[in-house]
Formats: structure tokens, sequence, C-alpha cells
């Protein structure tokens, strides 16, 4: 038996080595365990090439400033170099200080760069033009700030102190530059940061701010308590924005935000806000470290910070007040990743070259700077990443946010290859990441008997690449996995080759749990990609074998069908009962097909079947599907269907299936009892005898009466209906419809002696028999229910319709008198018809007429075939188409020409004393009445009407 799919795929050999994939499982599981427990790192880090390790070969570094473009790398030799961000070019380089060099600090537009040094000097020099200042203070100068504005405004500002406790103002005035002490006092100034018109800087006694705009002091941030001394471990400033200022001193960091009374104009400047406590300064966030602080640096909306570790013998010594062993004992620097709150997010040890030997003070962190609106959900926007240098005096260190691509390679190295690809999925990264992603994620997959997951996964891994696709159906087939791969390979973008579809349906058609992805598949795939044959030569030889199950015999039937094999396709599709077998049948003209396939269609939809069945009924026969029927009693409920074919057959022609008219009475009187009485009215092709038989069975009376009416049984049939169905209704319908005086006689006698029937009797004979003749017969003393209501109905009815038969009669006489009367007047009725070339100069003479509004010239010569004398005046006899006599037509056929009528008509009127009208007064088509019409009062007053001689005579005699 084969193997059932699992939901990793489908069981069995997959040409592997188990020992082998056990090892490797048990590896990869240790592994995983090992990578839950680390943390992704935060940034990357690079050590800064160039001509930076040669630089520092022969000097060490001392102190590192950062601008928008470029660095600037302090040594301890008293050089700047002005490098780009990886080191990789020395674009400037000037000995600037004769001693060590403390402190670097770029305008905000990169085009100064200020510098101080041991040798109590502070040099400002232009990177682009060859302006050059220099400063002598003769104490060794900590730390220097240049207004942010330095290269567009003439003031030249900038700010300096050292170990003399003096924070020096310098200005540039009409007379040259003047330096003013901001402050002194309270000792060295160790670290200055100028933001806006905002000059913050630290001293023994804490961070002071100075509002350069307002020309005066903002505010005093004491210095934590506990902390080394400064000399030993300085305190570090960094303005994270324009209100925000970072202050890391000792193992303490403090975040203050700063509330000006002045605002950034459109063109740079700084304009001044009226209100007067507008100077607020709150602690927003403060915290300990268990690290002592070498730098510090914003990270989006987080802290980077460069902690110090001192050595283990010395550590509770050197997190006291003391100063931080440096005797070779010294650990890795850190670069943390805190939050606010002081949640690590990230921790970094640096293999800094040296480290052993260094001091806190050693290191240095700087900072490229950036917006922060260039940082959001945590992400920066592409090539706004922050850049982060960690100088010690023999090494530079850059650390950088990682991107995607590394959070990527870091997820692969560590086994996460889902994640990995969602990351790729969702945009990060370069796209053709996607590919090695993918394909590594695949691997994995596969080592794991993952196979499910593999198949789900390739359309995202493999997309386009037909080559690729091809690659893995035939690895997941060395696998004897390609069932679960089915699904989701491709048939169009990319197309595969044949070879690999075929493959892949002949791997489905031989697991029978399979079989439904086959189908699926066949019904699915475009038929053009493969080739049926292979696949139907690895289908057919499972047929009629436990094997063949319904979805692969379907399949075949699919692929018959694919391949113009219409007829085998259609025997599959009838075994499995398919509802849509009629549209294939009518589709591809099949009909000859259903032969053999009555008793499917039937159970299929046994309407439409018996309708495809009698519409063909010349290709397969009644008797044909009537024994195909009979056959499959066993089956299905074969005499329903055989009801059905019959019935219809029978609508449609009553006498194509008439051998089979006994067996429908019974299937009638089975299923449709109501059709049997008009079925044995409509056929003569049954035997009376086993359709009584039928009826008596089934208790059907109504059928008995009309069979027995059929076989002569007459009386027979009526004791049927009063005895069984006591309907006296019925029994007078039955008797009328015999026209047989015996029978009424016998209906009487039945019914003679039951009250209820007698009335009955009376009530529904009227028009049939006599009711005076019921009457005389009942028995006396016999009472019947209602007689006296009854006998009324009855005299009622009689003068009803004795009342309506009197007016039919006379409605029927006053038509008939008007029909004759009209008939008459129309038979009297005349046209006059004159020649037209005559009437035509008569109309052209008569002035003030129109042709156009006379009458409709009549042809005479259509009078010929119209009059009774065949053409000729019936005075005179002489043909009417005389030429220049007019005529009168009357509507009884008779013609006459007009002088004749007129002349015979002039000598009966003068007899009477009445004048004749001229035959002037008519024209041609003019109608000419009877003087007894009903439109008398239209005509001429005074002149006789024409009327036929032959008909007035005939009338009047």
């Amino acid at each position: 038996m084969s193997p059932r799919p699992s939901e990793n795929g489908t069981e069995g050999d997959d040409e592997r080595e188990e020992g082998e994939e056990e090892d490797t499982e048990d590896e990869t599981n240790n592994n995983e365990e090992e990578d839950e427990e680390e943390d992704e790192p935060r940034l990357k880090y690079q050590r800064m090439g160039g001509t930076v390790p040669t630089l520092l070969s022969s000097d060490a570094a001392s102190c590192v400033a950062v601008a928008e473009r470029m660095i600037a790398l302090g040594t301890h030799a008293g050089s700047v170099h002005i490098l780009d961000f990886l080191g990789n070019q020395r674009i400037k380089e000037f000995r600037a200080h004769t001693a060590a060099v403390n402190d670097l600090c770029f305008d905000l537009e990169g085009e100064f760069i200020g510098s101080c040094s041991d040798d109590g000097s502070v040099v400002i020099i232009s990177l682009f033009t060859d302006e050059k200042l220099k400063f002598e203070y003769h104490r060794p100068m900590k730390a220097i700030a240049l207004d942010p504005d330095y290269s567009r405004k003439a003031s030249r500002r900038f700010v300096a102190g050292g170990l003399a406790g003096n924070l020096y103002f310098n200005v540039k005035k009409w007379l040259g530059y003047r330096d003013q002490v901001l402050h002194s006092g309270e000792g060295p100034i160790h670290a200055v940061k100028w933001r806006t018109s905002l000059i913050a800087w630290a001293n023994d006694a804490g961070v002071k701010v100075y509002d350069a705009a307002n020309d005066q002091r903002v505010t005093f941030i004491e210095r934590p308590r506990g902390s080394p001394r400064p000399e030993l471990l300085l305190p570090h400033l960094v303005w994270q924005d324009d209100a925000l200022l970072v202050i890391g001193w000792g193992t303490t960091i403090k975040i203050a935000s700063i509330k000006t009374n002045q605002a950034r104009g459109v063109n740079g400047s700084y304009r001044q806000i009226t209100t007067s406590n507008m100077n607020q300064v709150d602690i927003v966030a403060s915290f300990q470290t268990s690290y002592f602080i070498s730098g510090v640096a914003p990270f989006g909306d987080s802290l980077v910070v460069l902690a110090y570790i001192p050595g283990e013998e010395d550590g509770e010594k050197e997190f006291s007040s003391s100063v931080p062993s440096r005797q070779g004992n010294a650990q890795r620097p850190e670069v943390h990743v805190v939050t606010w709150n002081n949640d690590e997010l990230a921790t970094d040890a640096l293999p800094v070259l040296g480290f052993e030997h260094y001091k806190a003070k050693d290191y240095s962190l700087a900072h490229v700077p950036f917006t922060g609106s260039s940082y959001a959900g945590g992400q920066w926007a592409a090539g706004d990443e922050p850049l982060y240098y960690v100088v010690s005096p023999k090494d530079v260190v850059i650390a950088k946010p990682r991107d995607a691509e590394d959070h990527i390679n870091w997820l692969l190295q560590h086994g996460w290859h889902e994640k990995a690809l969602a990351a790729v999925e969702a945009g990060q990264g370069r796209s053709e990441l996607l590919d090695e992603v993918g394909s590594r994620y695949l691997d994995h997959l596969i080592v794991e008997r993952k196979y499910a997951e593999a198949a789900s996964l390739c359309p995202k891994v493999l997309r386009g690449s037909a080559a690729a696709w091809e690659r893995w159906v035939f690895h997941f087939a060395h696998l004897r996995q390609l069932p679960v791969l089915v699904p989701y390979i491709p048939t169009e973008n990319p197309v595969l080759r044949d070879t690999a579809y075929e493959v892949a349906l002949v791997a489905l058609a031989t697991i029978p749990s399979s079989h439904k992805d086959l189908l699926t598949a066949v019904k699915s795939w475009p038929p053009a990609v493969y080739s049926v044959l292979p696949v139907i030569a690895a289908i057919e030889p499972q047929l009629n074998t436990s094997s063949m199950s319904d979805e692969l015999k379907e399949a075949l039937a699919v692929l018959y069908e694919i391949d113009g094999q219409y007829d085998k396709a259609f025997a599959l599709y009838a075994d499995l009962m398919k509802p849509d077998i009629f549209e294939f049948i009518e589709k591809n003209n099949l009909h000859d097909a259903i032969r053999e396939k009555v008793v499917q269609l039937m159970q299929i939809d046994h309407k439409r079947a018996v309708s495809l069945l009698i519409q063909y009924r010349d290709i397969i026969t009644p008797a044909e599907v009537v024994s195909q029927l009979l056959a499959s009693k066993k089956q299905c409920d074969s005499r329903y269907f055989l009801y059905e074919y019959l019935h219809s057959l029978f609508e449609v022609n009553p006498h194509a299936g008439r051998d089979f008219h006994d067996m429908q009475v019974e299937l009638y009187a089975e299923y449709d009892k109501k059709m049997l009485l008009p079925f044995l009215r409509s056929s003569q092709h049954y035997m009376l005898e086993k359709a009584y038989e039928v009826c008596v069975n089934k208790e059907l009376l109504s059928e008995q009466v009309f069979i027995l009416g059929r076989m002569g049984n007459t009386k027979q049939a009526l004791a049927v209906i009063i005895d069984k169905q006591g309907d006296i209704e019925e029994a007078v319908e039955f008797v009328s419809m015999q026209h047989d005086d015996d029978l009424w006689e016998e209906l009487i006698r039945q019914c003679i002696n039951k009250p209820e029937m007698v009335g009955v009797l009376l009530e529904h004979t009227v028009g049939n028999l006599d009711p005076l003749y019921i009457v005389n017969i009942v028995p006396n003393g016999l009472e019947i229910p209602r007689l006296r209501d009854r006998l009324v109905k009855i005299i009622t009815d009689y003068r009803t319709e004795t009342s309506l038969r009197h007016g039919c009669n006379d409605i029927l006489k006053a038509d008939i008198v008007n029909l004759l009367v009209k008939y008459y007047k129309e038979a009297r009725r005349a046209i006059y018809l004159s020649n037209e070339e005559q009437e035509s100069r008569s109309n052209m003479n008569n002035e003030g007429s129109n042709p156009m509004e006379r009458a409709p010239v009549l042809k005479s010569m259509d009078a010929k075939s119209k009059t009774r004398a065949g053409g000729r005046c019936c005075i005179c006899f002489d043909p009417l188409s005389i030429q220049g006599a007019s005529m009168i037509v009357f509507f009884c056929c008779h013609a006459y020409h007009l002088h004749c009528l007129t002349d015979s008509t002039n000598n009966i009127t003068t007899k009477k004393g009445i004048g004749v009208t001229s035959s002037d007064s008519y024209t041609n088509g003019d109608y000419i009445e009877d003087e007894d019409d009903e439109n008398d009062q239209d005509t001429p007053s005074g002149g006789s009407r024409m009327r036929c001689v032959l008909c007035t005579t005939a009338a009047g005699g």
C-alpha cells in the first residue's frame, strides 16, 4: 500500500541516510537553543582603514570631530588630519600645535575646524581658503567650540577653556578679536559644546548652560556625587537636538531638556521671545551605569554609550572615586545601546588594539550629525544612518546601525530562515537576496523533512525561474515527495518543459492518496503544457483494480476529453454520475453513446434524461429504454423512472409507447392516480380487464366506473357510483353521457327507496327527465328531505328557463327584421358613373371648383363585370360602354343608362305629380340615396330619388 502524505510531506524513503539526518537534526537543535539566547546586535563595526593605520603607527590619536562630509583626527604630536568618513582619503593635514591636540570642533557648514592643545593655543583654520587664526592663552586648553554659524557670521565667535579655569568667549570686533571670560573660578574647563545659541560646559563643579542670544546663564547641573575627578574620568557632553543635552559623567547619565526664550529664524538667525519665564530646565532622564562612561551619543530615541570596564582585580577600587587601573589588565571597551530608562538594547565588546593598557579618558566617541526625523520605527531612512567613531590612541573603530541585509544575514547565521525570508519579502535588503535566502531556506526545510512547508515556499522563492522550478521538481521527484509540490507548480510565468508536468502527473497517478490532487491538476493545468498520452498510459492499467478510485477515474475521463476520446470520457462520466453529463452530451453530440447508459442518466437527473431519451427516441427506442430500466431493479427505483419516461412519452406521442400502456396503467395507479383516468380516456391500447383489475386492487372507483362503461357494463358502473361512491350527481352525469333511457330507469329504480338520493335526483334531472314522472313513482309515505324547497327550486328553474327561451326568441326576431331592413336599404342604393374625359372637361369649365376636392372617378368599365345584364342597360339593353353615355348602377347589380332611367322615372313621377331631378345634379362617383333613406334630410328638397326599375316593379307586383 502506498504511503499517505503527512503534514511534512509523503512518508517513506527520501533517498537519504537516516543516521546522517539525525546527527544533522541534533546539531541544528543545539544551535537553535544557543541562538535563542543571543540578542541581535544593533550596530556593526569595522576598523578604519586607508591611511589611518599608517598614520597611527608613528603617532597616537587623541581626539576626533565629525562634520557632515568629513572627520578630523587630532594626534598627540599636535597634528590635525582631515579624512573622509572611512579614512580612505586624507583630505588635508596640518601641524597646528606643538603638543597633544585635546579637542576639535567643526562649524555647522564644515568649512572651519577649531583645535586646542596642551601648548596653550587655539587654532582655527579654513578648510577651503587660506584663512588661519591662532590664539595664545599660555595655559593648556582642554575644550573648544565654534559658533555653529561661524562661517556665515562676521563675528567669528568661539568659546574655549582649559586648566586655567576660565571659559573664554572670543568675538571679532571692529578693532580685532576680543576675549570675554564667561565663567571662572570653579576649576578647569573639561568640555564645551555649542548648539544654536546655547553653550554648555563642564568644570569641577558641574555643567552650566549659557544663552549667547540673551547673554545670560540658563542653568547649572551639579556634578554627580561620587564620580571620579574630572581630570581622571572626563565628563562628556552632547546635544541630541536643540533642546536636549545629554551628560555622561563617571557612571551617571543625565538628559536635560532646556527651553529658552529664543527661536531660530528662517535665515539661520535667532529672534528674541520676550516672555521672561521661557528659560526652563528639566531633567527628563537620569540613571546609573555599571561601567565608566568614556563617551555618549544619541541613537534615535536611545543612546550609544562607550563603556570602560576596569580590570577584575581592581573592580571595586576603580568604581570608587579613585583612578582606574591601567597596568595591562583593562578589559575591552564596550558599546552599549540603552534607552533613557537604562534598558539594555545591545552590548558589544570592541577588539581595540592595545585595550589592555588604556585608561577611560584614552577613549573618545564622536558621531556624524543626523536629524531625528530620519529615524522612525527603529530604522533610518536610506543614507541617513549615523556613524559612530570610537577612537583610541592606536585604533579607530567605525560603528553604524545594522541595515536590513545585516539583519537578514544574522538571521541566516542563526538558522532563522523563515524570519530572514519574511524580512526580504517585506522589502528589506536587495531583491537579489531573495534567491539566496530562499534557496538556503528550502535546503534547510528539506534537511528537516518539512517537505510540505518547503513546497509552499517555492512560489515565493523560485518565482519566474523555469530552470529553478524544473530543478526542484526533479529534486522532489527524487525524494518521492512530488505530491506536496504539485499544487504549487506554475503553468504560466514561467512555463516548464512538458517532461516536468508529466513526471508530476504520473507520480500522482501512482499514489492512491494523491488521486484527488491529480484530478485538481488535470482540471486546472492548461492541456498545452503537457502530453496526455503518457499520463493516460499510466492510469489505464489501474482500471477495474482496487486502486481505481473515483478521483482517478474522473481524472482519466478529463484526459480522454482533452485527447478527443469523448465516448470513453462519457462512459466514465456516466459511471461517476456527473451532473453536467447532459451538457457534455450536447456539446460533443454523443447521442449515440447514451444507448448503454440509460440507467445512469436516469439516476443523475431523471427529468433531463427523460427529455433526452424522448427527443432521440429514433436512436434509442422505447423498448430499449424500458428493457434497461426493468433490468436495473436492484440499482435504483426503476418503476418510478419507467413511470416518468412513459408518461412523458405519452404526452409527446400517445401511440409511441402503446406496447407498454398496460404497464403504464399500473404505474399511474402507483405513482399518479389523478392522471390515470385521463390516460384511460385517451388511450386505446390497454386491456380493459387488466386495467379494471388494477383499479379494483387500488380501489379507484372513478376509474372502475369509466372502464365498466367502456366495457358496456353500465349498470354495474352505475351501481359502483351509487353504492360505493354515493355520489348521485356523478351518477346523473354518467347516465346523461350514456344517452340510454333504460339506464335512467335503472338509476331511478336504485334511488327510489333512498330519500336523500331522490331529492338530489329531483334537483339534477331538470332538462333530462320530467320531474313529475319521478314524483309520480315515489312511494307514498316516503319522506324526502327538503322536498318543498326542492320542488320550489324545480319550478323556479323551469320558469326561469322558459322565460329565457321567450326572451331569446324575441331578441332573435328583432335582429332578423333589423338586418333585413338594413339589407333592403343597402340594395336600393345606386352610384352615378360618367365618361372620364367628359367629366374632366366639365370640371375644367366649372369656375371656382377644385378638381382635388371632387370624389374619386370610377372607371365605367368596372360596372360591366358587376351588373346582372352582362354590361347592358336593363331598359334599352344597349351596352353600357357607349361613348358619352353616363350610367347609374344599383347595389342590386342592375345598371341603366342615365337617360334611360331618367325617362322611365319621369313617366312614373309625372303621373304622380312629382318633379324630376336633372341628371346635371349628379357628379361622377356620387351615391344616390333612396327616398326612404335615413339621410333624406341632406338631399335637395323637392327632388325625386331614383330607384331600380326592375326591383321597384317587382316589389310593387
